[in-house]
């Protein structure tokens, strides 16, 4: 604490290898956090840097009424909402659209197969899929709900801080975020044969059918807290169990980001959001 102190206090005074040490603190998670919000790792890059860059030059504005990062994190959001406010939200179908491209496309299939093989985060995991999932139904919410449910289930800032990163009141956070969830809930039951068996989607398992076929899918699904409650527990609580899944991934570092950034990107083209997919 005190060496962070006194390097917010030489950042202030504009010492950039102080406020280098402050940012690098938060990087990763904030970073993980702008890839959720963008599903694409060259714009998390780019935004990534402009915060970085934006809040040193506007580090003599920062007056301590929040936590540095909690100050950080409102400028890489202001950025984030900026960039995104037009684009279109995702339809709960997305994935579904993703996977019609892929079984008809021999190229995007190649990809698949290359991305498993050759890359060291290539690796198809259950779990890490349940990530990506909860990101694209995210996207379907507004985008101030989406910021502030992953910002709130995702990274645990507090409604305050969430208040502050957004500009809002507490009260319209809390309205946020009930009808974040109530949404992602609604979604999740009705989609995720994970925890309904009438689901409409099964991409979890079908892939884990492909890439891992010598791995019991029953033995690895029953490792998943959410799937081995599922039939017990109310909605809400398979929400939290999911959320608790996803904050404990690194969608850009963990065994699988590779395979879950193609899979994103096919996504993506199928909505009509990219032209190509990049490898």
């Amino acid at each position: 604490m005190e060496t962070e102190n006194n390097n917010l206090k030489k950042a202030l005074e504009g010492d950039i290898k102080a406020f280098q040490c402050l940012f690098a603190e938060f990087q990763p998670q904030l970073k993980s956090y702008l890839y959720r919000l963008l599903t694409d790792r060259n714009d998390t890059d780019d935004l990534t840097h402009d915060t970085f860059v934006k809040a040193f030059d506007k580090i003599s504005t920062f007056k301590g009424n929040s936590a540095f990062k909690t100050w950080v994190f409102q400028i890489a959001t202001n950025l984030a909402y900026d960039f995104l406010k037009k684009k279109k939200r995702w339809l709960p179908n997305a994935q579904d659209q993703a996977k019609s491209l892929a079984m008809s496309t021999e190229y995007i299939q190649q990809l698949f197969v290359m991305t498993n093989q050759t890359s060291n985060r290539g690796r198809y995991e259950v779990k890490e899929h349940i990530d990506f999932c909860f990101t694209c139904i995210s996207k379907t919410l507004t985008l101030e709900e989406q910021i502030a449910i992953i910002l709130k289930d995702i990274y645990y800032f507090s409604r305050t801080e969430i208040a502050d990163i957004l500009g809002k009141t507490e009260g319209v956070v809390k309205h946020l975020l009930f009808n974040a969830r109530k949404t992602m809930i609604e979604i999740f039951d009705n989609r995720c044969a994970l925890i309904n068996k009438n689901g409409a989607c099964h991409q979890c398992t079908e892939l884990a059918g492909i890439y891992n076929p010598k791995q019991t899918k029953q033995e690895e699904l029953m490792k998943i807290k959410m799937v081995k409650s599922s039939e017990k527990e109310p909605k809400e609580k398979l929400y939290q169990l999911r959320a608790d899944l996803v904050a404990a991934i690194d969608p850009l570092n963990s065994e699988g980001a590779d395979m879950q950034d193609i899979i994103m990107q096919c996504t993506r083209l199928a909505i009509d959001e990219i032209e190509t997919i990049q490898n």
